[in-house]
C-alpha cells in the first residue's frame, strides 16, 4: 500500500509557506479574543463537529482561529470540504500517508479511513481530488500548533445529492460511535461569494439559521433554493447528520466575518462563519 506524502497546494499563496511566520500567524489568530467582551478563559466546547472558513488567512484566519481556540481539540478528525476543482471522484477519500505542511507532517488514520470506506459505499480512494484543492489543506495548520499529534482523514465532497451526503453523515456517525477514541468532524466551507456585504450577510444568515438549528435538510434546502453560494453545504450536511446521530444538541456561531473587514470592498465579499456543534 501507498503511503505517499501530499506536498502543500497553496503554501506561500493561502497561508505562510516559511514554517516560523506560519506558526506565528496561526498563535496570533488562535489567541485573539473574538468579540472584546469575551473572557480570557472561557470553558472551552467538547465539540462533536464544527464548520470551519478556509480562504487565505489574511481574510479568514481570524474566523478560524476564534473557533479553534473554543474547541476541545481530539485526537482524530474526519474532515470534509468541498471539490473546487471539479477533479476526481464525487467523495474522495484518501486512506494512506500524509499531507506536508511547512509545519511537518500531518497523518493520515489509516484504520479509520478503512472503517469509513467500508460503512459508506459511495466513498471511493482518489488522491486525485486532493491534489490541488485548498480548503482542506488550509485547516491542516491549525490542528498542527493546537494538537501537534493528531490524526485525520480527508474527504473531499463533490456530489450535490442529498441521499448521498446524508448516507455519508450516518456512516460517519456509524463508525465514530463505535470508535475508543473522540473523533471531531470538521465541514471546511465558506460563506456566500462575491456578492455585496449587505446581501452576503443577509443571505449568510439564513443558512446560518439552519446550521443553529440542527437542520441538515434545512440547510441543504435553504442554499439550494436562495441562491446561497456557500461552497461546503454538502460536507456541512454531512457533518449535521452525523452530529445529530451522535447526540449533538446545540450549535454556536462562534464568528463571523466578510472579507470587506479586511478588504474595505463591501461591493463584492465573501463570508465566513465558524461553528461549533455539541
Amino acid at each position: 500500500m501507498s503511503t505517499a506524502i501530499r506536498q502543500p497546494a497553496v503554501a506561500g499563496r493561502f497561508y505562510p509557506a516559511n514554517a516560523q511566520r506560519l506558526r506565528a500567524e496561526v498563535e496570533t489568530f488562535t489567541t485573539a479574543r473574538a468579540k472584546p467582551e469575551q473572557e480570557a478563559s472561557e470553558p472551552l466546547i467538547r465539540a462533536v463537529g464544527c464548520i470551519s472558513p478556509h480562504a487565505g488567512y489574511m481574510y479568514s484566519g481570524a474566523v478560524a482561529g476564534a473557533l479553534y481556540r473554543r474547541l476541545n481539540l481530539p485526537h482524530k478528525f474526519i474532515i470534509l470540504c468541498p471539490n473546487h476543482t471539479g477533479q476526481g471522484e464525487p467523495l474522495a477519500i484518501v486512506s494512506n500517508g500524509a499531507w506536508h505542511t511547512p509545519l511537518g507532517d500531518a497523518v493520515i488514520d489509516a484504520d479509520l479511513a478503512l472503517a469509513l470506506k467500508e460503512a459508506a459505499p459511495h466513498l471511493s480512494e482518489d488522491a486525485e481530488a486532493h491534489r490541488y484543492e485548498h480548503a482542506l489543506e488550509v485547516q491542516l495548520p491549525f490542528l498542527q500548533v493546537l494538537q501537534p499529534d493528531f490524526q485525520f482523514v480527508p474527504i473531499a465532497v463533490a456530489t450535490t445529492k442529498f441521499d448521498w451526503l446524508s448516507s455519508v453523515g450516518e456512516a460517519i456517525a456509524k463508525v465514530v460511535s463505535s470508535g475508543a477514541k473522540r473523533t471531531m468532524i470538521v465541514a471546511s466551507s465558506d460563506m456566500n461569494h462575491y456578492e455585496s456585504d449587505d446581501v452576503t450577510r443577509v443571505k449568510d444568515r439564513r443558512a446560518i439559521d439552519q446550521v443553529l438549528a440542527l437542520n441538515p435538510r434545512g440547510l441543504y434546502d435553504t442554499v439550494r433554493d436562495g441562491h446561497i453560494s456557500m461552497c461546503g453545504y454538502g460536507p456541512a450536511t454531512i457533518m449535521l447528520t452525523a452530529s445529530l446521530q451522535l447526540g449533538a444538541t446545540k450549535a454556536e456561531l462562534v464568528r463571523y466575518a466578510t472579507s470587506a473587514e479586511v478588504s474595505g470592498d463591501r461591493d463584492m465579499v465573501v463570508g465566513y462563519a465558524g461553528i461549533a456543534v455539541y
